[in-house]
């Protein structure tokens, strides 16, 4: 396979809608509905059913890891597997089954992350716990772990993976620009804070 044979695998993957897969599962409304109206688990979990946020959490994060795993059993250079995660991380942005409007991509980078390296998943991963256990703002967490990721991978994978990563990184804080204003006005909704549909 091509770059873009593996890119085209990894959008596909990542393009998986699980908020909306696993809501309808549970019974729950539409994620996109609610809340933020963000399909991810962030949102799910604003429905107060914690299970299917916990497996919209897996799902999304998983998508992003298989990606990258397939990729290398179908033999893919390095490049060829950091092309497949970093599609399926902008295929959950921009879903191909959502009319290419996805989520902010938190769980489905930390995937991409986890292919890159467990070590650098799990600095992100525990930015994201203390961050969001100290001030309990998702965003927040978010954007703390989005910021460690390429100084975390420069020294773990070299400057060009931190390059790419530092793509990722700076595709989250974008998304998440509406966040960051409300977290500067003080309006941004806490974790755990239950809002139904109306």
């Amino acid at each position: 396979m091509t770059l873009l044979g593996f890119a085209l695998l990894g959008y596909v993957l990542g393009s998986l809608p699980f908020a909306v897969l696993v809501s309808k599962a549970f019974g729950l409304a539409d994620p996109r509905s609610f809340g933020s109206g963000n399909p991810g688990a962030t949102n799910v979990l604003r429905s107060g059913n914690k299970a299917a946020a916990l497996l919209t959490l897996l799902g999304d994060a998983a998508k992003g890891w298989l990606a990258m795993a397939l990729a290398g059993l179908l033999g893919a250079a390095p490049l060829g597997v950091a092309f497949a995660g970093i599609a399926a991380f902008f295929g959950h942005i921009f879903p191909l089954f959502l009319g290419f409007r996805g989520g902010k991509g938190v769980a489905t980078a930390l995937g991409v992350l986890a292919g890159f390296s467990g070590w650098l998943a799990l600095i992100c991963l525990g930015t994201w716990l203390g961050v969001a256990f100290v001030f309990r703002y998702s965003s927040l967490a978010a954007l703390a772990a989005a910021a460690v990721a390429p100084l975390a991978a420069w020294p773990l994978l070299g400057g060009d993976m931190a390059a790419v990563i530092s793509l990722m990184s700076l595709m989250l804080f974008w998304r998440h620009r509406a966040n960051i204003r409300k977290l500067l006005a003080g309006t941004e909704s806490r974790i755990g804070k239950k809002q139904v549909a109306q």
